[in-house]
C-alpha cells in the first residue's frame, strides 16, 4: 500500500476484539480517503489497495455501528462507502479488453466480493434502517438538503452492496443453501430496512425516490424466478408430480437404452485384439476400400471425421452465451421473499410503476433505466398469476399503452443490436427483457379471459380487440422470428420467442372463431417521387367534339338565362398578379382562360370570366362593349371557341414559388402510409409463417428436443403442424438436416417421451415418400430450403410458365422490325425503340417484348444498349462558363432575402434546385444548405429597388429588363429526370446528396487544406474511387464529432461495408493515402482493418477530412474573379449600364433586347480574357496554359460526376462519359470545323477567335 494511504488508514483507528477506537484525527482521514480517490488513475489504483487493506471491513463498517452518533463522520463514512462499493462495471465504463485491465478490473470485483459478504450482517443494516427511519420522519419543512443526501447515499450504498456479482468459485452452494446474497436479504429482512423500502414505494411524498427503490427491489429478486417464490412453503401440486414423474421415466428409458447397447457390443468371447475389417462400397481417401480396425459392434458410429482437429469456430459465428442459471434459495429467504411480493403488489406496484413510467416518458432518468421497468412488469404480474390472479393488483400496467410502450422499445432494441455492435449483448440482453415483458402481458390478458367477473372478461375482451386490430402488434413476431440471429441471441430468448408466438396464436384462433368478419387494420407504405403537379389531359378540339361542346355550353347558359351567381363573379380574376407578364400583355392569356372554360364545358365559368376580362380591357371592345346583349355575348363565346389562340410554352418548374421547406428541396422520395382495413383470415396470416426465415429457427430449437420443456416442444409441434396440416405444405420440411433430426427423434431410446414429435416425424416421413414416388427430383431438392413457389412445383409439377408466356413472332413481323430497326438506328432520334414501337404493324406490342426479340435477333448485343434514355441526362456537368456564371450571381444575390431564387431566375442552364444548391455546396460558396433558402423576413435591405426609387439602375435590373416578356426555352429539367428514374438510382442519389450535406456542414471553414494531399486525391479521383474517398471523409469526421463530444479518444477501426470501398481498401495508392492521413495499419492478425489512431486530435481529424474534399479549381492563366475588379473596370462597367439603360428607356424591339443582352454576356467575357491575356498570364506560361486546363478540366469532370449525384446506370457509365466529355469539349472550345488538326494550345486560340469575332459583330 502507498505510504500516504497507510498513513492515512491508520489514523482512522484500530479495532480491539469487537470494539473499535477511533482516532482523534478519523474524521479528517475519511475526507482525505475520499479525495485520493477522487485522483485515482485508470486501473483504479487507490480503490484496489484500499479494498487489498480491507479498510471498509476493519475499520468504516465498526465506525457506522459503534460511532453512528456522530453524525458528521458517520455521513462521511456512508460517503466514502458509496464511492468504495461502486459497480466494477461503472469503474471501468465496460469489461476491459485489454488483459492487463481486465485484471484491474478482477481485482475491484474481488474486493467488492469480501465487502459484500462484511455487509450480511444485522448490526450494519439496523444502523442504516435506524437512520433511514429517523430521516424519513422529517416533515418536508425540517428536512434539510444533507438530510436528502444522506437518504439518497444509504440507498445508494444498499443498492450497490446488492449489485454485486457472486463468486461461483467460492460459493458453491447448492439449492436450498444459504448463499452470501440470501444472508444479505435475511439480514435487510431482520433490519426492518425492507418495510422501509415498501413505504418508499407507497409514500406519496417520497416519489422522488422511486428508481432507486425499483432498483434495489430488482437486484433483491436477482437470482429468483416467480414460479419458484408462489409454491414457497407449498405443497407440490399434481401437475409438478406428474411433470417430475415424466422426467424421471425419460431419464429411466435412456439409461436402459445405453445398458443394453453396452451388453450388445460385448462379445461372447473375450479377444484381446478388436481385428481388421475390409468395409465394401465405402472408399478411403484413395480407391480402395476402408479397414477398419476396431470391433465391429462400434462400426454404425463410424465417421472420417474421427481423429480430425476440431475446427476453431471465428468469434462472430459463436452462438449467444446464455446467461447465468438460476438458483433457489434458503426456504426462509423465499417464505420472506414471498411475502414482501404480496405486500408490495397490495400496496406499492401500481403506484411505483406509474412514477416511473412517467419519470421515463418525460426522459428525467438515466440511460437503460427503462430495463427496471421491464423487469418489475414481467416478474410482479407473473407472481400475480401464480398467486391467486387479482387483475386490479397489475391494472396500471395492463392497458394498450403498456403493449405500445414495450413494443417501441423492442424496435429500439433490435434497431441498436445491428447498429452497436460492440455492445451487441447487452442490447440482445435488454432485448429478452422486453420480449419477456410482451409475453407477460399476453399471459395476463389470457388469464382475464378465464375469469369469473364479467366486467374483467370484457376488458380482456377489449384489449385482444385492439391488439388483434393494430398490424405492428400482429405482426411483431412474425419480424422477430424473420430477424432472429442465434449469435447474437441466445437459446433462452428464442425459446420465450416460439412460446409467445403460441400464446399469441392461439388467442388470435380462438378470437377469430366466435367471429365471422373480423376486421383489421393494414397499412402498405409507397414510395412515390415528388413530381409536382401532372399536366391535365388536352382536351378533345376535334370538329365534332366542338360541335358538341358548343351545344353543352349553348343550352346551360339559355337555362341560367344568363346569370351568374355572385360566388361565381367574385372569385374570377382575368389576369396573374404575380406574374412577370404586363397587364396589357396578358389579354391574350385571358381570352385562352375563356376557350379553356369552354373546352371543359363549363359555360357559367366561361361567361364570367369574360365579362371580367371586359372590364379589364374595356379599350378596342376585343371582349365586347360595355352594354352588349347576351345574344351577342353567346356569339362571341362561339367565336371564342372556335378561334385558333396562340398558346404560350408551360411554365417552367423552377419559376414556381420557392417558399418551400428544407425538406422537400432535399427530399427526392416521398413515402406515404395507405391505412385501410380488411377482412382477416386466419389462415392467410398463418401464410406469412410459410417462409424458410422462420421455420428455421423453429427447426434449431428443435434440435434440442431433449432440453426443452415438454411446453416448448409442443410448441415447436403445433406450428409446424400448421404450416405441414393447415396450410399443407408439408414439402417445405422436406429438407435433408431436418429429416436427419427426425431419425434422431426416431431412435431416440426415450422416444416415449415425445410422443408427439414422433407422430409428426412419421406424417412428414410418410408424405415424402409418397411424392418421391410421384417425383423423381424429390430427392435432390432435400439439398435445399424451399420457399412457396418452390414447394408448389414440388408437390404439382414444375411448370413452363415462362417458355408459355414468351410472345411469338412471325417471320413477316421480325423481317419487319429488321428492316425498321436498320432505317433508324443510324438516325439522330434519341431512343430507337420509342420510334420503332408506332411503327409496327402490330400495335400491341410493348417495348419489353421488342427489346427482347431484337436481342434474340442479333440486332443488339444486349438490352443494355436499348435502355430507355432518361430526360435530363445532358445537363449534368458543369462547364466553366456556367461555374464562373454561378459564381457571380452568388456574389450579386448573397445579401438577398430569395438566394437561391434569384440565381435560379437568371441561370442561363436550368437546372434543378437541389442540383444548384449542392454545386454552390461544392464550390464552398456556402457551407450550410439554410443559407441559400428564402428568408421569411419580408422588405429586407438586400433586394434591389432601383426602379421605383429612380436611383441608378443596378445591372440585375438591366438584365431583368432585357429578359422581360420573353420567356425561356423549355429545357429539360432534373426535376422531369427524377420523374423516370428507377428507384435505386433515387435511393443512391438521395444517400450521396444527403452524406456529401452532412460533410458539408462538418467541415470547419477554417480548416486549411492540405496541399501534400492534394494530389493524391486528385489521383485517386480520376481512376474512379471518388466514392471510397467520400466515405473516408465521412469516417473521418464521424470520429471527430464522436471524440469532441465524448472527450474520450480510442483507435477506430475503418470497416468497409461495399465491394467498392472493400476493394478501395487493398489497393496501394488508397493504402498511401491512409498512411498519408495517418492512419494505421492492422499490426498483427488479430487485427483485420486500418485503424485512426487514439492519438490524432479532432482538429488534425477535421483537416484530413477537409484535404479529402474535392479540390476546385485554381485560376488558371489569369483567370480572375468577379470581386477581383479593378476600379477602372468597374467604372466601365457602369458607363456600359448607363447606356444600355438609356438604350432600354428609348424602347426597343425584342430582338434588340436579345442582341443588347448577348452583346453584354460577351463583354464580360471579353474582359475575363483581355485581364487573362495581360495582367497575369506571362509569356512563358503559354504553352503550359492549355496542359493546366485539361489537366483541371478533367478533375473537374471527373469531379462533377461524383458531386452532382448522376442518375445514370452502371452500364452505360462508358458511353456517358464519351459523351459528356465531348459535349464538355464542345462547349469550351466552340467546336471549329479543323479542330482535329489543331496543336494542344487550340482551347486558347479558339477562345480568343471568339471573343474577335464578337468584337468585330459588336462594331458593325
Amino acid at each position: 500500500m502507498n505510504c500516504d494511504l497507510l498513513a492515512t488508514c491508520s489514523a482512522l483507528g484500530y479495532l480491539e476484539g469487537d470494539t473499535y477506537h477511533k482516532e482523534a484525527e478519523c474524521l479528517e482521514s475519511v475526507k482525505d480517503l475520499i479525495r485520493y480517490l477522487r485522483h485515482e488513475d485508470d486501473t483504479r489504483d487507490v480503490r484496489q489497495q484500499l479494498g487489498a487493506g480491507q479498510i471498509v471491513q476493519n475499520d468504516l463498517l465498526p465506525i457506522i455501528v459503534q460511532h453512528g452518533q456522530d453524525k458528521v463522520l458517520f455521513d462521511a463514512c456512508i460517503r466514502l462507502m458509496v464511492n468504495l462499493t461502486q459497480p466494477a462495471m461503472l469503474c471501468f465504463g465496460k469489461v476491459p479488453d485489454d488483459p492487463v485491465f481486465r485484471h484491474h478490473f478482477l481485482e475491484v470485483t474481488a474486493h467488492l466480493q469480501a465487502c459484500k459478504e462484511a455487509f450480511a450482517s444485522e448490526a450494519v443494516f439496523g444502523i442504516l434502517s435506524e437512520t433511514l427511519y429517523t430521516l424519513l420522519q422529517l416533515d418536508w419543512e425540517q428536512r434539510q438538503e444533507e438530510d436528502n443526501l444522506l437518504i439518497e447515499r444509504i440507498l445508494l450504498l444498499v443498492r450497490n452492496v446488492l449489485h454485486v456479482p457472486a463468486d461461483p468459485f467460492e460459493e458453491k452452494k447448492v439449492d436450498d443453501d444459504a448463499s452470501i446474497h440470501d444472508r444479505l436479504l435475511w439480514a435487510i429482512h431482520m433490519s426492518g430496512f425492507d418495510d422501509l423500502v415498501k413505504f418508499l414505494a407507497s409514500a406519496q411524498s417520497e416519489q422522488q425516490w422511486s428508481m432507486h427503490v425499483l432498483e434495489i427491489i430488482s437486484l433483491m429478486f436477482r437470482d429468483q424466478t416467480p414460479e419458484a417464490l408462489v409454491s414457497a412453503g407449498q405443497a407440490r401440486s399434481a401437475e409438478e408430480k406428474n411433470r417430475d414423474g415424466l422426467e424421471l421415466e425419460a431419464l429411466r428409458q435412456k439409461e436402459h437404452a445405453a445398458k443394453r447397447s453396452r451388453t450388445f457390443q460385448r462379445g461372447t468371447r473375450h479377444s484381446r485384439f478388436g481385428g481388421s475389417y475390409v468395409v465394401q462400397g465405402l472408399k478411403a481417401i484413395g480407391d480402395n476400400d476402408v479397414i477398419y480396425h476396431r470391433n465391429i459392434h462400434n462400426f454404425k458410429n463410424h465417421t472420417h471425421d474421427s481423429g480430425k482437429a476440431v475446427r476453431r469456430v471465428p468469434k462472430r459465428y459463436r452462438q449467444a452465451q446464455e446467461c447465468k442459471d438460476k438458483r433457489r434459495s434458503a426456504l426462509n429467504v423465499r417464505l420472506f421473499l414471498r411475502e414482501f411480493c404480496v405486500d408490495f403488489l397490495e400496496n406499492c406496484y401500481n403506484r411505483l410503476m406509474y412514477l416511473v413510467k412517467e419519470s421515463l416518458s418525460r426522459e428525467q432518468t438515466q440511460q437503460h433505466d427503462e430495463t427496471y421497468y421491464l423487469w418489475a412488469l414481467s416478474f410482479f404480474m407473473a407472481f400475480n398469476r401464480g398467486n391467486g390472479f387479482r387483475a386490479d393488483l397489475v391494472s396500471e400496467t395492463m392497458s394498450i399503452r403498456a403493449f405500445h410502450y414495450i413494443e417501441r422499445n423492442i424496435t429500439n432494441y433490435y434497431e441498436m443490436l445491428l447498429t452497436d455492435r460492440k455492445e451487441a449483448t447487452s442490447w440482445s440482453r435488454r432485448m429478452h427483457l422486453a420480449l419477456k415483458a410482451y409475453q407477460e402481458l399476453l399471459l395476463t390478458v389470457n388469464e382475464m379471459d378465464r375469469s369469473q367477473d364479467e366486467s374483467i372478461r370484457q376488458s380482456s375482451s377489449v384489449i385482444k380487440s385492439n391488439i388483434f386490430y393494430l398490424m405492428e402488434y400482429r405482426e411483431i413476431f412474425v419480424t422477430l422470428l424473420r430477424k432472429y440471429d442465434e449469435t447474437k441471441q441466445p437459446h433462452s430468448y428464442l425459446v420465450d420467442l416460439v412460446e409467445s408466438t403460441h400464446l399469441f396464436m392461439r388467442m388470435l384462433e380462438r378470437f377469430c372463431k366466435g367471429r365471422n368478419n373480423l376486421m383489421v387494420q393494414k397499412k402498405k407504405v409507397r414510395r412515390r417521387k415528388s413530381q409536382g403537379k401532372k399536366k391535365p389531359p388536352a382536351p378533345d378540339t376535334s370538329p365534332e367534339a366542338l360541335v358538341e361542346s358548343w351545344k353543352i355550353v349553348e343550352e346551360e347558359l339559355k337555362a341560367l338565362g344568363f346569370q351568374l351567381s355572385e360566388s361565381l363573379t367574385e372569385g374570377i380574376l382575368p389576369f396573374d398578379a404575380t406574374s412577370e407578364t404586363p397587364l396589357e400583355d396578358q389579354r391574350t392569356e385571358a381570352m385562352v382562360r375563356v376557350q379553356d372554360a369552354l373546352l371543359v364545358r363549363t359555360g357559367p365559368e366561361a361567361l364570367g370570366m369574360l365579362r371580367a376580362a371586359r372590364e379589364v380591357w374595356p379599350e378596342g371592345d376585343v371582349f365586347g362593349s360595355a352594354d352588349v346583349d347576351p345574344e351577342e355575348e353567346l356569339e362571341l363565346l362561339k367565336q371564342i371557341l372556335y378561334a385558333n389562340l396562340p398558346r404560350t410554352s408551360p411554365p417552367e418548374p423552377v419559376a414556381e414559388e420557392y417558399e418551400e421547406d428544407a425538406a422537400e428541396l432535399e427530399e427526392e422520395e416521398m413515402e406515404s402510409i395507405q391505412v385501410s382495413e380488411k377482412t382477416f383470415d386466419f389462415l392467410d396470416f398463418i401464410k406469412r409463417f410459410a417462409q424458410p426465415t422462420i421455420v428455421r429457427p423453429y427447426l434449431l430449437l428443435l434440435k434440442t428436443y431433449s432440453k426443452n420443456t415438454p411446453h416448448t416442444n409442443h410448441c415447436i409441434a403445433r406450428m409446424l403442424h400448421r404450416l405441414a396440416v393447415d396450410l399443407k405444405m408439408d414439402a417445405q420440411l422436406f429438407q435433408l438436416s431436418v429429416f436427419n433430426l427426425f431419425n434422431k427423434i426416431l431412435s431416440d431410446p426415450a422416444a416415449a417421451a415425445y410422443r408427439e414429435l414422433v407422430t409428426f416425424a412419421k406424417f412428414v416421413l410418410n408424405r415424402f415418400f409418397s411424392l418421391a414416388e410421384k417425383n423423381n427430383k424429390a430427392y435432390v431438392e432435400l439439398l435445399f430450403w424451399k420457399n412457396v413457389g418452390a414447394v408448389r412445383e414440388m408437390t404439382e409439377g414444375y411448370s413452363k410458365e415462362g417458355e408459355e408466356k414468351r410472345p411469338t413472332w412471325t417471320e413477316e413481323e421480325e423481317e419487319e422490325l429488321r428492316n425498321l430497326f436498320e432505317e433508324h438506328r443510324d438516325s439522330e432520334v434519341l431512343d430507337v425503340v420509342e420510334t420503332l414501337l408506332p411503327l409496327l404493324s402490330n400495335s400491341n406490342r410493348t417495348r419489353r417484348q421488342v427489346v427482347t426479340q431484337l436481342v434474340h435477333m442479333g440486332l443488339a448485343a444486349s438490352a443494355k444498349e436499348l435502355k430507355k434514355q432518361k430526360k435530363g441526362t445532358r445537363i449534368v456537368l458543369w462547364t466553366e462558363e456556367q461555374e464562373e456564371e454561378l459564381q457571380m450571381l452568388h456574389e450579386e444575390y448573397k445579401d438577398s432575402d430569395d438566394v437561391l431564387g434569384d440565381i435560379l431566375k437568371k441561370l442561363t442552364a436550368k437546372r434543378s434546385r437541389a442540383r444548384v444548391v449542392d454545386k454552390l455546396l461544392s464550390m464552398g460558396l456556402v457551407s450550410d444548405r439554410r443559407e441559400v433558402y428564402k428568408k421569411r423576413s419580408r422588405g429586407a435591405p438586400g433586394k434591389s429597388s432601383g426602379k421605383s426609387s429612380g436611383k441608378r439602375m443596378t445591372e440585375e435590373d438591366f438584365l431583368d429588363e432585357l429578359t422581360q416578356g420573353f420567356p425561356d426555352d423549355p429545357v429539360d429539367r432534373d426535376d422531369e429526370d427524377e420523374s423516370e428514374e428507377s428507384e435505386e438510382d433515387e435511393e443512391q442519389d438521395r444517400e450521396t446528396s444527403q452524406n456529401r450535406g452532412r460533410t458539408s456542414q462538418s467541415l470547419n471553414p477554417s480548416v486549411e487544406r492540405r496541399p501534400d494531399v492534394g494530389n493524391m486525391v486528385n489521383t485517386l479521383q480520376q481512376e474512379g474511387m471518388s466514392a471510397p474517398l467520400l466515405w473516408l471523409q465521412n469516417r473521418l469526421i464521424k470520429t471527430a464529432e464522436d471524440r469532441e463530444e465524448d472527450g474520450l479518444s480510442q483507435p477506430v477501426p475503418i470497416v468497409p461495408l461495399n465491394e467498392e470501398n472493400e476493394d478501395a481498401m487493398e489497393k496501394k495508392s488508397f493504402q498511401k493515402l491512409l498512411i498519408k492521413l495517418g492512419l494505421r495499419a492492422p499490426e498483427n492478425e488479430q487485427e483485420t482493418f486500418w485503424r485512426i489512431p487514439a492519438k490524432i486530435s479532432v482538429s488534425q481529424l477535421r483537416s484530413a477530412a477537409a484535404a479529402l474534399s474535392p479540390r476546385e479549381e485554381e485560376p488558371t492563366g489569369g483567370e480572375e474573379q468577379d470581386g477581383s475588379r479593378s476600379p477602372a473596370r468597374e467604372s466601365e462597367k457602369e458607363d456600359e449600364m448607363e447606356k444600355e439603360k438609356e438604350k432600354d428607356k428609348k424602347g426597343v424591339s425584342g430582338e434588340q433586347r436579345a442582341e443588347a443582352l448577348k452583346a453584354l454576356l460577351l463583354k464580360r467575357k471579353r474582359k475575363h480574357q483581355t485581364s487573362e491575356q495581360t495582367d497575369f498570364t506571362p509569356a512563358e506560361d503559354t504553352e503550359s496554359t492549355p496542359e493546366r486546363s485539361q489537366e483541371n478540366t478533367s478533375t473537374k469532370r471527373s469531379k462533377h460526376r461524383v458531386l452532382d449525384g448522376d442518375s445514370d446506370d452502371d452500364d452505360d457509365d462508358d458511353d456517358e462519359k464519351e459523351n459528356d466529355s465531348t459535349t464538355a469539349m464542345d462547349i469550351e472550345t466552340n467546336g471549329d470545323a479543323d479542330s482535329d488538326k489543331e496543336d494542344i494550345s487550340a482551347p486558347v486560340k479558339r477562345r480568343r477567335k471568339m471573343v474577335l469575332s464578337d468584337d468585330e459583330e459588336d462594331e458593325d
